[in-house]
């Protein structure tokens, strides 16, 4: 399910969004995963919200300062909070790599 969302959110940018790992060969793309699952909030002892604390991964050989904006709006705008963010440089593969850090809260359906 919150695989999909981020997928959707992110869909408008025309950029490779994958899970995880990407594959092909474009120059810019996006990978993302899920680093926690939690309950977030309990009705009589039953969760009510989970809490899906996410990394998206901006990968690129240029400046990404665009892409990082967009993708922030987007997903704020599908109901993330931005926690943190990360600027990197991948040495090895001369790529510039931003790690943005989101969370997403969910009714919870895993008693229902």
């Amino acid at each position: 399910m919150i695989n999909k969302i981020i997928v959707d959110a992110l869909k408008p940018l025309n950029i490779p969004v994958s899970f995880q790992k990407y594959t092909g060969k474009a120059e810019n793309y996006i990978t993302f995963h899920e680093y926690l699952t939690a309950g977030e909030e309990y009705e009589d002892d039953e969760e009510a919200l989970t809490a899906h604390y996410i990394q998206v991964d901006v990968w690129s050989k240029a400046d990404y300062t665009d892409i990082v904006k967009n993708i922030k709006e987007l997903l704020l705008k599908a109901g993330f909070k931005r926690l943190n963010e990360i600027d990197l440089y991948e040495e090895d593969t001369k790529i510039f790599h931003k790690g943005l850090k989101f969370y997403y809260l969910e009714e919870s359906d895993i008693n229902g």
